[in-house]
């Protein structure tokens, strides 16, 4: 079994691995390979790829992501190999905390290598026949002048340094402001759609406009308003999946977020 860097040429080779109920993985894996701040890897074994895996940086902080084993190669301990090699990658002088989103089957491999539950985030689904919701007028296409308010928001809620993440999708972002002041954003076009609020309200306007191209919303259990909204829509619950931690332990928000960006970033 060789841990080898993940290639370009790589690419047409993973379709094996592809999780059934997740979304296509050539895609992410395209997309770690152009970005700097990410270091995808693999497994090989019997002259075939058998495990991926990468590693995301942001400020000072890593997201573990796309961890997955060939089918026909599961339970061998490949998936504690990938995630054992990522964190040994990573420099633990700079990167102070690892984060990942780890299914219920798969929790137990991170929990024995020290990572911590710190919440878990729970899917729904949308039903069929769900009316056209009323788009508050206080939701308006990102400016500029939104910047600074917007990256400030997002560092509060989510205790990373993720702005140059923010700046590919800032041109197709909404942002909830109140007489001047941001209370809220969402970015369509960012992973599954990420909602940020100050205040219940500003979030649950901001996933009305959401949810009328989204079919599944995801987010912290710790958000009851949120999830009270969805169930008085007739949404169900579909399935759930830890937020786990590595390292220290740093403040952050997650009453105040109302979708997640995705299982590569929290």
């Amino acid at each position: 079994m060789k841990i080898l860097p993940f290639l370009e040429s790589d690419l047409d080779q993973i379709r094996e691995l592809q999780p059934a109920d997740w979304g296509d993985i050539q895609g992410p894996f395209r997309n770690h390979l152009e970005k700097i701040y990410c270091y995808p890897i693999k497994i090989v074994a019997d002259a075939k790829i058998v495990g991926l895996g990468c590693r995301i940086m942001h400020g000072d902080t890593v997201w573990l992501a796309h961890i997955i084993v060939h089918p026909d190669y599961r339970n061998q301990g490949i998936g504690k190999v990938i995630t054992q090699t990522l964190i040994e990658y990573t420099d633990s002088s700079h990167y102070k905390t690892i984060y990942l989103i780890a299914t219920e089957l798969g929790a137990f491999v991170y929990e024995k290598l020290g990572f911590e539950t710190e919440t878990w985030y729970h899917f729904f689904k949308k039903p069929e026949g769900v009316p056209a919701l009323l788009i508050s007028p206080q939701i308006i296409p990102f400016e500029e002048r939104h910047r600074l308010e917007m990256m400030a928001l997002d560092q509060h809620v989510s205790g990373e340094f993720r702005d140059f993440r923010l700046d590919e999708f800032l041109p197709n972002a909404f942002v909830y402001e109140i007489e001047g002041k941001l209370e809220g954003y969402y970015f369509p076009s960012f992973g599954d759609g990420i909602i940020i609020a100050n205040r219940p309200e500003a979030g649950i306007d901001l996933m009305k406009l959401m949810i009328q191209t989204h079919e599944i919303v995801s987010l912290p259990v710790d958000n009851q308003p949120a999830i009270e909204f969805l169930l008085s829509l007739g949404f169900s619950e579909i399935k759930k999946a830890k937020r786990m931690r590595l390292g220290l332990n740093r403040p952050w928000q997650p009453t105040k977020m109302f979708n997640r960006v995705s299982g590569q970033i929290g």
